[in-house]
């Protein structure tokens, strides 16, 4: 509800038409990125280029790239099962409100499906307002079966994730010694934690350059404590 509340009540559309949206936000889109860049980094950070044969950066490459797969295609399942969920949790929201003689009860269900910022902002006639807007939408739909939108969601996920792997495995692949295409893949990696802490500064208002460096931090610091978890 608290993406769609907003839409539902003004355009009066159907609980169980589907959100106009990104198919993944900027914040989505960094969170799938560096979790795919430390997956593929627990691989390379600890390969040992003083004694890597070919086979041993072979072994490597299919391994951070198999990782990615199969991790890709989980958080893809995840995504379009967290989909599924909101919208039943929207409906069931939806049902309660418009069925509840509790007039307090009505509200506090709507001011918890709306952001914190918005639900504060509102005075208990504008709640009233939406209350009964609500209670004039059509019964929602008991089911709420996948869209191609939502598969297209999927695909992203697993898509980043995937992708990822590339730019950070690619210097093994042209480059021939293992220590230079290490410290050119570890190069590219801190480039990419940058570039995505600057693109969430730019999305939610705070220093870019700061931001990308805090990005490129935590990143390094997760993937040390993931080689060090055993991951």
């Amino acid at each position: 509800m608290n993406r769609a509340a907003t839409s539902h009540v003004v355009n009066a559309k159907p609980l169980d038409e589907p959100h106009e949206r990104r198919v993944l936000d900027p914040v989505e889109r960094v969170s799938e990125l560096l979790f795919g860049l430390i997956m593929a980094l627990t691989f390379t950070t600890t390969l040992s280029v003083a004694t890597a044969g070919h086979e041993d950066v072979r072994t490597m490459l299919f391994g951070a790239l198999g990782c990615n797969v199969a991790w890709g295609f989980v958080d893809a399942v995840f995504f379009l099962i967290t989909v599924v969920a909101e919208r039943h949790r929207n409906a069931a929201i939806l049902r309660e409100v418009r069925t509840t003689e509790d007039a307090a009860r009505a509200r506090s269900l709507i001011g918890r499906a709306l952001p914190p910022l918005v639900a504060s902002v509102l005075r208990a006639q504008d709640f009233e307002f939406v209350r009964q807007q609500l209670k004039a939408q059509p019964e929602p739909a008991q089911r709420f079966p996948v869209t191609g939108r939502d598969l297209l969601g999927a695909l992203a996920v697993f898509l980043v994730v995937f992708l990822s792997t590339l730019p950070v495995a690619a210097p093994f692949v042209f480059i021939h010694g293992a220590h230079l295409a290490l410290r050119v893949s570890n190069g590219v990696a801190l480039v990419l934690l940058f570039w995505s802490g600057v693109a969430l500064g730019r999305y939610t208002g705070r220093p870019a350059f700061r931001l990308g460096v805090t990005m490129t931090l935590i990143g390094v610091v997760l993937v040390a404590v993931t080689i060090a978890l055993g991951g």
